[in-house]
């Protein structure tokens, strides 16, 4: 159950990129959603009492990665008190490895909000990127702060996780509206228990901040930075910030922040069900599809029909969960991410409409980062945390949702109750939020790259428009693909387009479209 984030699918790891909005963001109504920009703050290098923080210098040790380094930055954590508690940030990189002239750092962030950027960069990144961009930039990853190795905010135990994972998504009555109400009360009161201090200091704002102080400490004039769903988020409010210190900025699967997190949501679920039709197109066509080999519509009935069934009687998994329509749903929404994950779909649909829900709960677990200790990764606290700072809720109660449910369903017949319903738990978040919906420009800086995917599941492509439209020198990259991201996904034209830009400076022509 509960909102849907990062998946880590397929070799090339950039499944950690995904986001998914849905029950975590905050919004709020539409008449909102276009709010001027506040006013970015003065710059915080300038300011004498974080001098002792951009002045720092780190301590590099091994990582017990073979060739990577790692380091703890310092960083305040209300950046209003300075000189008050202080929060440490894991750091990762790896040198440059030539030939050719040093460029500097590239910062590289995997979205989210909780993907562990240390993680990407020592999973994929680091070792996976183009080598010519590998060999002129050290790469480099900060975990934000509240996510992995940074303070990480903690919520539930492994059992009460997976308890909560389970909780029916779609009430059909009021005691499983209640249910699901105080399953997501309950996770907002552990969040508070365990990580009171941390909860309110999360934001996407002071972790722009943050990259700024990394940015002054690795000794970079500007920030060359790629940034993957939700850092794009990320890398468009840092240049929000410090549109001076903008060098050369990759948005992969841009976010539009102007959108109220309903609208986010309601557009989210649209994704998803444009990249469920894709999926249902391909499917169709295969002798082993379990959806059938008519209509993309007769399919996506038959995947309604399957969790209707599931829902009434969930299936054995070969361990004590059972495959219910939560769990269910996240396993198939899981493979939207990378159309690499469609034979796997077909292949654990098939053996879950046969009495075996051990494909799909493994999708399922791949999604929330659950070990085969029962253990799970912070994601979803952190997600919570971070996106229920950043806008205020998209609902106040039951009764917005089930006036919502309509239309989150037109936006997708088979996902839209289920992601409707998951965007009410940060109504009850114990932490205020500190953000609201606004348009970013960015006046004065450089030359801004904005990727979208046409049929991407988690950031509908019309978010890379509108970010590209809003920045005042942003600039729209468009693949004509499935999948969620664009770079390194195996098109040669968005590579070398990026590449260009990291390498030489130069964007590619405004509008360029891919395959």
């Amino acid at each position: 159950m509960d909102s849907r984030r990062l998946l880590r699918t397929s070799a090339t790891a950039l499944a950690a990129a995904g986001l998914i909005l849905s029950g975590c963001s905050g919004g709020s109504d539409a008449a909102a959603s276009r709010t001027t920009a506040p006013a970015a703050p003065a710059s915080p290098s300038a300011a004498p009492d974080l001098k002792k923080f951009y002045d720092q210098k780190l301590k590099w040790r091994d990582c017990g990665v073979e060739g990577f380094q790692c380091a703890t930055l310092r960083a305040p954590l209300d950046y209003a008190k300075p000189d008050g508690e202080e929060i440490e940030l894991a750091v990762s990189r790896v040198r440059a490895t030539g030939p050719g002239k040093r460029l500097g750092s590239l910062l590289v962030n995997p979205g989210g909000p909780g993907g562990s950027a240390v993680g990407y960069l020592q999973g994929y990144a680091g070792i996976g990127y183009p080598v010519p961009v590998r060999a002129r930039y050290d790469m480099v990853a900060v975990d934000p702060r509240g996510v992995a190795r940074s303070e990480p905010v903690e919520c539930l135990t492994g059992p009460q996780m997976d308890t909560y994972t389970q909780v029916d998504q779609t009430p059909d009555d009021t005691a499983e509206i209640n249910g699901l109400g105080a399953a997501f009360k309950g996770f907002a009161a552990g969040c508070e228990k365990r990580s009171g201090q941390v909860l309110p200091h999360v934001s996407t704002v002071e972790t722009a901040r943050d990259m700024d102080v990394l940015r002054a400490v690795l000794g970079d004039a500007k920030l060359t930075y790629v940034g993957a769903s939700y850092g794009t988020f990320l890398g468009a409010t840092y240049a929000e910030l410090f549109p001076d210190r903008v060098g050369r900025l990759v948005l992969d699967g841009a976010m539009d922040p102007s959108l109220s997190a309903l609208d986010l949501n309601r557009d989210q679920t649209g994704g998803f069900e444009t990249a469920f039709r894709a999926f249902a197109a391909d499917c169709v066509r295969m002798t082993d599809c379990p959806l059938g080999t008519g209509s993309v519509e007769a399919a996506g009935e038959a995947m309604k029909k399957f969790f209707r069934d599931v829902d009434a009687h969930p299936v054995p998994t070969g361990e004590s969960r059972k495959l219910g329509e939560s769990l269910a749903t996240t396993g198939v929404i899981a493979a939207m991410y990378d159309e690499g994950a469609w034979p796997q779909l077909r292949e654990a649909l098939g053996r879950a409409m046969d009495g075996d829900g051990s494909g799909l709960l493994a999708l399922a677990d791949s999604y929330y980062e659950r070990e085969a200790d029962g253990t799970y990764a912070n994601l979803m606290a952190a997600n919570a945390a971070v996106n229920c700072l950043d806008l205020p809720p998209a609902f106040t109660g039951p009764a917005d949702v089930q006036k919502a449910v309509p239309s989150f369903e037109k936006a997708s017949p088979i996902f839209g109750e289920g992601l409707a319903w998951a965007a009410l738990n940060c109504t009850y978040w114990p932490t205020p939020p500190t953000g609201r919906p606004h348009r970013i420009t960015a006046e004065g800086a450089a030359p801004i790259l904005v990727v979208g995917t046409t049929r991407d599941p988690a950031t509908p492509y019309h978010w890379a428009q509108s970010l590209a439209e809003q920045l005042s020198s942003g600039t729209l990259l468009t693949y004509e693909g499935d999948g969620h991201t664009a770079y390194g996904r195996g098109s040669d034209c968005i590579d070398t387009a990026i590449n260009t830009y990291l390498l030489e400076g130069t964007p590619p022509q405004d509008g360029k479209r891919c395959s």
